[in-house]
C-alpha cells in the first residue's frame, strides 16, 4: 500500500511539473521561452496569458534596457505609444519567487497594485526587488526563462538614449512579434 502511494504522489508530482504552463516571446531579436508559475501567481499568469491569447503584445517593443538591471516591454508601441491596458491586477509579490536573473516580473508604478500588461525580465538578482527590499510590496515574480538568456542578454547590450519622457529607449527598436502560449498536453490528458 505505501508504495502505491508512493508511485501516485510521484505520478501526481510529475504530472503536475509536466503541466507548467510555457510562453514563447518571438523578438526580432530571437526567442525567448518562460516556465509560467501557475501555482505560485495564478492571477498574475492568467493576465499574462491573456494579454498573449488577446495577440496584445504584438508589435510592441523592449522600450526599457539597463544593463545590470533588467529589460522591459510589453507595454508600447515602436514609437512609444503607450497601449491601451486593461484594469491593474493585485500585486502578488508575497509568493515566495524572487527576482532573480533570468526571472519575469510585473512592471508596476509606486501603486503596487497597478501592474497591468508590461513585465521586465530581471538581468541579475535583483534583491531591491522583492518584498521588504525597496518597499514592502516588491515586485510579483510568475515565471523565469528556460531557454533564450542568450537573447534576454544580447537585448541588454543594444546602446540606449533618451527619447523624453522616456530614459534607458533602445537605439535599435527590439520588437515582441508575439507570445505564444503552449499548450498544456498534460492537462487536456488529465481532463479526458
Amino acid at each position: 500500500m505505501t508504495k502505491r502511494l508512493f508511485s501516485l504522489s510521484l505520478c501526481l508530482a510529475f504530472g503536475s511539473a509536466l503541466a507548467t504552463p510555457t510562453a514563447i516571446i518571438h523578438t526580432t531579436k530571437g526567442d525567448i521561452t518562460l516556465e509560467l508559475d501557475e501555482d505560485k501567481a495564478p492571477a498574475t499568469v492568467a493576465n499574462f496569458r491573456r494579454y498573449a491569447e488577446d495577440s496584445f503584445y504584438n508589435g510592441t517593443i523592449f522600450h526599457r534596457v539597463i544593463p545590470g538591471f533588467m529589460i522591459q516591454g510589453g507595454g508600447h508601441t515602436a514609437d512609444l505609444q503607450e497601449k491601451p491596458a486593461r484594469e491593474p491586477i493585485a500585486n502578488e509579490a508575497h509568493n515566495g519567487l524572487k527576482n532573480a536573473r533570468g526571472t519575469i516580473a510585473m512592471a508596476r508604478t509606486s501603486d503596487p497594485h497597478s501592474a497591468t500588461s508590461q513585465f521586465f525580465i530581471n538581468l541579475v538578482d535583483n534583491d531591491a526587488l522583492n518584498p521588504g527590499g525597496a518597499d514592502n510590496y516588491g515586485y510579483a515574480v510568475f515565471g523565469k526563462v528556460t531557454s533564450g538568456m542568450n537573447v534576454v542578454d544580447a537585448i541588454a547590450k543594444v546602446p540606449t538614449e533618451k527619447r523624453p519622457p522616456h530614459a534607458n529607449v533602445p537605439t535599435e527598436t527590439i520588437t515582441i512579434q508575439s507570445v505564444e502560449i503552449l499548450p498544456e498536453k498534460n492537462k487536456e490528458a488529465k481532463r479526458k
